[in-house]
């Protein structure tokens, strides 16, 4: 794994596998370079599959963990004090520019999200190590490609700030030529809403003389639920740009883990990595409902003011419903805006059919908006149903599970007719990529897990609210949860993931007619 994280998991993928992704990767690289960017490339960052520690086993090679998965899954790391680290990169960089064409800047991340394996109680040594290491990584780019530029993400420096202070990285770096260095600060929503600390670029002091890029990640597993903060996106790069730190900024962006999903963000992160200045809202709000869906009645302008007080005046990375988790989550807490601003707001939405129902792009913001209100509905009596559940009062349990599950079966037909939020594409996309049946199969089921177990702690992950998804995943499972053979949930979740799906859902013939009437209804 390219970040360490895990050796294998979920394979072996099949041999055709490889030789697709080199084809595909030279089809990416020729139309970047095309349009005049420049790639970022691999490189080593001392991970080293088991059987290396077999071949060498007086080599000091350190075990790392990571997701909760035992440690038949997880990589091991080089000690930087050996001649493999900068043999291994230098062949590293010259097989890959061997094959895709001579390139400057090439990607590496130790330690993302692991313990860092450095002496305990002993801070001198802690620095030398990471200094080391540091310093092999970059000899190791720059063996294979004197020219090169070593490119690092900044998220564990958050992520892990408790370790990350500023002289522990400060001597990570200390050995690396500040020109030919790039952290990417990848997360800046990050610090305020889930790490509560200072934003990393400002702890860090600019990252030290490094080059850095300001960025954000607004979207965890391509979750459809709708989070962020409007306000923080229109601004935040600007005060980057004015700060003492802006010498060595050179560049900005975001890295979404998906972008199927709250559309609003990107359009805004799209224009402001064009200004030096903030955005004004009120402004940009206007001039995108009338791009977007050829108008701004008065109605849409007060819905955005509901929006903004709630769903888009805050963050989550974790954004969940209840009823997608089966029961709370106690590690990764479900945080979903779901206040009486957002339900109103809704409302108010919908009121602007009449004038702006001609708009495809208004129906389909319409349609998972009502999708959300409903969710929301559906989860208050999913709850209902837990806690009658767990007080044995099987009548009460009964009653609030089927008020959710007649909720959630016309979610499941309102997303039917989305362009985005359904289960069959994802399905389709990945079974094309198939040459015959058993691959086909494999593929679908690789990615029906990705959304759904992914893997020891990383259950429900992704939690998209997609047609198809809940009515035959998520609907079944809070059945079983809430039944005699709740013990059954891990092998039924497991049978789903390996069947092929048979998509049933038949949309509403007027879905948007059908949305107003349900919000009304609830």
């Amino acid at each position: 794994h390219r970040m360490g994280n895990l050796n294998k998991w979920d394979g072996p993928v099949p041999k055709t596998w490889h030789a697709d992704q080199v084809k595909l990767q030279h089809n990416i690289l020729a139309r970047m370079r095309q349009l005049g960017m420049h790639p970022v490339a691999p490189a080593f960052a001392g991970f080293v599959p088991e059987g290396f520690q077999k071949l060498h086993p007086d080599v000091p090679v350190k075990r790392l963990t990571w997701g909760g998965f035992s440690k038949e899954y997880n990589a091991f790391v080089l000690a930087p004090n050996t001649p493999f680290f900068e043999q291994i990169g230098k062949l590293f960089v010259r097989e890959w520019e061997k094959e895709f064409g001579k390139n400057e800047f090439y990607l590496s991340d130790s330690f993302n999200e692991m313990d860092v394996p450095v002496p305990k109680n002993d801070t001198a040594a802690k620095y030398k190590l990471l200094a080391d290491y540091g310093s092999s990584i970059y000899k190791s780019i720059a063996a294979g490609n004197p020219d090169a530029t070593w490119v690092t993400q900044g998220w564990t420096f958050g992520y892990q700030h408790k370790f990350w202070d500023s002289a522990t990285l400060k001597a990570m770096l200390k050995n690396v030529p500040d020109e030919k260095m790039i952290i990417i600060d990848l997360a800046n929503e990050f610090p305020k809403y889930v790490w509560h600390t200072e934003q990393t670029w400002k702890t860090q002091r600019g990252f030290h003389g490094k080059k850095w890029i300001y960025s954000y990640v607004p979207n965890f597993g391509g979750k459809t639920t709708y989070t962020g903060d409007l306000s923080l996106y229109a601004s935040g790069s600007a005060e980057a740009l004015q700060s003492p730190y802006s010498k060595t900024l050179v560049g900005f962006g975001s890295a979404p883990e998906g972008i199927e999903n709250n559309e609003v963000i990107y359009e805004l992160l799209g224009d402001i990595g064009w200004t030096g200045n903030s955005i004004q809202l009120d402004q940009w709000l206007k001039a995108y409902c009338e791009a977007r869906y050829g108008g701004y009645p008065a109605s849409m302008e007060e819905a955005w003011k509901g929006l903004r007080s709630s769903v888009y005046g805050s963050f989550s990375s974790y954004p969940r419903f209840t009823w997608q988790t089966v029961l709370p989550d106690p590690r990764r807490r479900n945080q979903l805006n779901t206040s009486p601003d957002f339900l109103q707001a809704v409302k108010t939405f919908l009121k602007s059919s009449d004038e702006l129902k001609t708009s495809q792009l208004y129906r389909n913001d319409a349609i998972e908006l009502a999708a959300l209100y409903l969710s929301i509905k559906a989860d208050d009596h999913y709850k209902l149903a837990l806690h009658a559940d767990s007080l044995q009062q099987v009548q009460q349990r009964e009653s609030e599970l089927a008020k959710a599950v007649n909720l959630l079966t016309a979610v499941d037909r309102l997303l039917q007719s989305h362009p985005a939020d359904r289960l069959e594409p994802w399905v389709d996309m990945a079974r094309k990529h198939g040459i015959n049946k058993q691959q086909k199969n494999y593929y679908e089921a690789n990615a029906k897990r990705l959304i759904t177990t992914w893997g020891a702690a990383q259950n429900d992950y992704a939690a998209r609210m997609w047609s198809g998804l809940i009515k035959d995943y998520y609907i079944p499972r809070m059945q079983l949860q809430l039944s005699d053979r709740r013990s059954d949930l891990r092998a039924w979740e497991e049978k789903w993931i390996i069947r092929p799906l048979k998509n049933t859902t038949k949309p509403y013939a007027d879905p948007l007619k059908v949305a107003i009437q349900l919000v009304n209804e609830n």
